[in-house]
């Protein structure tokens, strides 16, 4: 038997001992929820069309489908051969797979179509390894040797010829970077970032730190060929882990380390949250690889649960659906969550160290960046639900087309100094601000008293420019005193600011109206009008600061 004919009769087919899926959950609602899996994504006969001939199907290695029976041994099989044939994958768009509670993790490495095949995850009962990926995709080129003595800031170019482009990931572990502040507290992290290194020596993703001494390096190849996986829909019943104290993140769930990687309508849904359990680090989880793009997911929000952070005090534990970390070049084209503005649901969007954000047609509760990001961060034709846009980084900052909703139209985390090194540009937009704000109305929100050191300088927007902004305010009636465009960051006069903040040098308003017409000033703290140059028509901006208290802050 050939092995193009093994991938679609698969001999004799293997079994094994039924994992009993607890009925109840195949019962009332989610058993609704299993029959309506097909809106959205292919159907079972474009799937089959689009698939080549010769795929290899989980059922050939002995997968079930019948949603009871463990199959992630089996699709773990299925993956490992056609990894090594090189061949495609396919599953059964009519199947509904149980990935069981084994520490077993797939590896892929070929094109992937699950079409409108349901997967089950059940972390209602004990898994073996909740920190576990269920799949991978991977790449099949291993790093290659690369030496690196130094790095300057803003270096684009290295006297190396590599023999392909690779992801490059540098450290220097005897410096400390985002050394955090507040109730999650931390001694930060060792310097570190990845660029993109191309076989002339050029670099994409100029270089953010000054490294006076490189201790570790990384370079991955870059695949010169796109790996897609499309569709698929996970059902996930919610842990229900207890631990008073701390985070434990939760995996269970799809890593990508391969750069030149798409991932095309993918839908997860979380059934079967409880009062009881702990987060979920990124059911999308991309991390140190370059050219990703998400498109037309969608991934359900959290819930938010509490626990005892690092400073000894009650904290909101946030699960996260997409989650990206030492990424250049990352997109996320129509992707969705649910209920954005559902105030007990965490924001679903985290990163870390990233270079080049592009979120367009996207609707999603949160957009946050914790441990920088740098080049272009944009925004475009997007809605953000409650927790809105949040940044820390450097670089070019810009927000159109767009509706933001949230207590401020962009956070700088506070936690991390509220820095963004750079530019802010808004054009065409619209942010709805939380009606029950009341007279502590601010555009732009940052935090930073000069006392703590970050590991860096920290600075707000050098230049903001508005280009078409249409606050809707009315909602807050109660608010009689008009809006700030920032809050007051730095607090009152201070004789000593060991790590000063730099302030913005210019806002530009071309185009800003609001739907109550009330006044509009710069900030309610005296230094921040006075550093501040305003270029804007008269009526625009309000002379001087009102007398109005500084809001206190959240930290999130």
């Amino acid at each position: 038997m050939g092995d193009s004919q093994l991938q679609v009769t698969a001999g004799p087919i293997r079994t094994r001992k039924s994992n009993r899926f607890s009925q109840q959950w195949l019962g009332g609602r989610w058993r609704s929820a299993l029959v309506c899996l097909a809106v959205g994504l292919l159907t079972a006969s474009e799937a089959v069309a689009e698939t080549p001939a010769n795929a290899v199907t989980y059922e050939a290695f002995g997968a079930v489908g019948d949603g009871v029976t463990d199959d992630l041994p089996a699709i773990c099989e299925a993956h490992a051969y056609a990894n090594t044939h090189g061949l495609p994958v396919r599953s059964n768009p009519d199947a509904t797979y149980h990935l069981g509670r084994r520490a077993l993790t797939a590896v892929i490495e070929t094109n992937t179509t699950w079409s409108t095949s349901r997967f089950i995850i059940d972390d209602s009962q004990t898994v073996e390894n909740h920190k576990r990926s269920l799949f991978e995709v991977r790449s099949r080129l291993q790093p290659v040797p690369l030496a690196i003595d130094r790095l300057t800031r803003g270096q684009d170019r290295l006297d190396v010829r590599p023999a392909t482009d690779c992801l490059v990931w540098v450290e220097n572990e005897d410096r400390r970077i985002f050394i955090r502040r507040g109730l999650n507290q931390n001694n930060g992290t060792a310097q570190q970032e990845v660029f993109i290194l191309r076989r002339d020596g050029s670099i994409e993703g100029a270089i953010d730190w000054d490294y006076d001494t490189v201790t570790q390096v990384e370079a991955r190849p870059i695949d010169p060929e796109p790996l897609v996986v499309q569709g698929g829909r996970f059902i996930n019943i919610a842990n229900r882990m207890r631990q008073e104290v701390g985070y434990n993140y939760w995996a269970r769930n799809i890593a990508i380390t391969r750069s030149n990687t798409e991932i095309v309508g993918l839908v997860h849904e979380v059934v079967g949250e409880t009062d009881i359990g702990h987060p979920y680090r990124g059911f999308l989880s991309v991390e140190r690889c370059a050219n990703i793009t998400l498109r037309d997911c969608s991934i359900d929000a959290r819930k938010t649960y509490q626990t005892i952070g690092s400073a000894g005090k009650p904290v909101p534990m946030g699960s996260y659906g997409y989650h990206a970390s030492f990424v250049v070049n990352f997109r996320m084209l129509g992707c969705r969550s649910n209920d954005i503005l559902d105030r007990t649901r965490w924001g679903v969007v985290a990163t870390n160290f990233m270079k080049n954000i592009l979120v367009e047609d996207c609707e999603l509760s949160r957009m946050d960046v914790h441990m920088g990001a740098s080049g272009d961060y944009i925004i475009r034709r997007s809605t953000l639900g409650y927790m809105g846009l949040n940044a820390i980084g450097r670089g070019r900052l810009r927000i159109e087309e767009s509706t933001l909703h949230g207590d401020s139209l962009v956070s700088f985390r506070s936690d991390y100094g509220s820095t963004w090194q750079g530019e802010l540009l808004i054009r065409d937009s619209r942010w709805l601000p939380r009606a029950d704000l009341g007279g502590n109305l601010s555009m732009f929100h940052m935090n930073n008293d000069g006392t703590h050191d970050f590991g860096y300088t920290c600075s707000m927007p050098e230049l903001i420019r508005i280009e078409g902004l249409f606050v809707d305010d009315s909602g807050l009636e109660s608010n009689e005193i008009g809006m700030a465009f920032f809050n007051d960051p730095i607090g009152p006069p201070r004789a000593e600011r060991p790590f000063p903040y730099l302030l913005t040098k210019r806002l530009e308003i071309s185009d800003l109206t609001t739907a109550r017409g009330l006044p509009r000033r710069v900030s309610d703290n005296p230094a921040l009008v006075e550093a501040i140059t305003v270029v804007a028509a008269p009526d625009v901006v309000a002379a001087g600061a009102s007398d109005r208290p500084t809001p206190p802050t959240d930290e999130s």
